[in-house]
Formats: C-alpha cells, structure tokens, sequence
C-alpha cells in the first residue's frame, strides 16, 4: 500500500507541477465522503469481527456477506491508497507556495483529503483482518 501511494504522489506531484495553473480548484467534500466510508468500514470490522466469533447477542455471519466484505475491503485499501497518493502529490506541490492565498487552501484540503483516505486504508485493513476465521484454540493446544 505504502509504495502504491508514493508511486501515486510521485507521478501526481510531477503532472500538478506541470499543468498547476490550468487544474480546476480541489473539492473539499472529498474529506467528509472519505471519512464516512472510513468509519462505515471500520464499524463494518467491528461488528463482523464479534459476528465471526460469536459474541453474545450477535447473529452468525453469512459466509458469502464476509467474501463481499473482504472484497470491499481490498478495494478500498488499494483506492484509499492512489487516491492517498494523488492527494499527497498535490500536497507536496503546493507546500511551495504557502504564500499565496489559494494554494494556501488548496494544500489543506490536500493534506486533509490525504488523512482521509490514510483513515480509509487504515479500516480496509482492519475490516479484511475481521473477515479472517478465527484459529480453532484445540489446533493450537495439540502442538
């Protein structure tokens, strides 16, 4: 994930530098869209994690919904990751030019649409680690 994202911020940083002036400005409403698909991952992980392991008060997990949730997961990790790295490209661009008003904004919606999605890698991991079957502990014992 870490070397998608910096090929990703490498080859946004080298375009941005190029075609700076002529890009539209940069949406802010990437961090709060992000950040909801983080949190409805990582509440995802939560409850598939006490659903795998069979938790009081919890349901069985249908086998197939885990498949489409570890599929989601890796999904999400590897988009979370380019997008990661095209919003830290960006960053990396405008970090130069502080002094100006609107690459000043420009490079915190950067910097949080970066976040964002390194919270958005972060619950895909998490959620694809909640999809895992649990190690049987008499395997574990008879060793």
């Amino acid at each position: 994930m870490v070397g998608i994202l910096v090929v990703a911020a490498l080859i946004t940083w080298a375009a941005v530098r190029q075609f700076y002036s002529d890009l539209p400005l940069m949406p802010w409403t990437a961090i709060p869209t992000v950040l909801l698909l983080a949190i409805g991952e990582g509440f995802s992980a939560w409850a598939t994690k006490a659903r795998i392991a069979r938790k009081p008060g919890t349901k069985p997990v249908e086998p197939l919904a885990v498949a489409r949730l570890a599929a989601l997961a890796k999904a999400s990790a590897y988009a979370g990751a380019v997008f990661g790295g095209l919003f830290a490209g960006f960053a990396l661009h405008t970090v130069q030019l502080l002094d100006r008003e609107t690459p000043r904004t420009e490079f915190i919606v950067a910097t949080g649409s970066f976040l964002a999605c390194v919270l958005l890698v972060c619950a895909a991991l998490y959620l694809e680690n909640a999809c895992r079957i649990p190690k049987d502990p008499q395997d574990q014992t008879s060793k």
